[in-house]
């Protein structure tokens, strides 16, 4: 995609919009620098945030996961399960929506030992939901 296309979707958006991917640019860049630079333990604890304010009025889980998932595909690394997991549950977590991460583990076809993480707030999974039932839970943040 070109730069000036670029432009004219970000020009589009609005400020709400913009100022949701922008955060949540900040945030997957968070999250991936503290995957890739810290202990687990740690780096986990990122999004654990303390839930010190309300919830915002209305649902915006829909517009924080979008903000995610888009601002994730347009990193130039590879942004996983777990650095979205823990960008959302944190961008979450800071509008007061007492949101969980899960971590979970399952063996594939050739009994190899795969990971995978998901987000539910509010009873419902909103983010890595498609592929939670083939993982078992082993651990829940916070």
């Amino acid at each position: 995609m070109s730069r000036r296309s670029l432009i004219l979707r970000w020009a589009r958006l609005g400020r709400r919009r913009q100022a949701l991917l922008a955060e949540a640019l900040l945030a997957v860049t968070a999250a991936s620098a503290a995957i890739r630079l810290r202990a687990f333990k740690r780096a986990i604890r990122m999004g654990c945030l303390p839930l010190t304010e309300r919830p915002a009025a209305g649902d915006i889980t829909d517009d924080v996961r979008w903000a995610v998932e888009t601002a994730a595909r347009n990193v130039p690394w590879r942004a996983m399960c777990i650095q979205q997991g823990l960008a959302l549950q944190w961008m979450l977590r800071r509008r007061g929506v007492d949101a969980r991460l899960h971590y979970g583990i399952a063996r594939d076809e050739i009994g190899e030992l795969q990971a995978h993480v998901w987000v539910a707030a509010g009873g419902s999974v909103v983010i890595g939901g498609a592929e939670a039932p083939r993982f078992k839970c082993v651990a829940t943040f916070p």
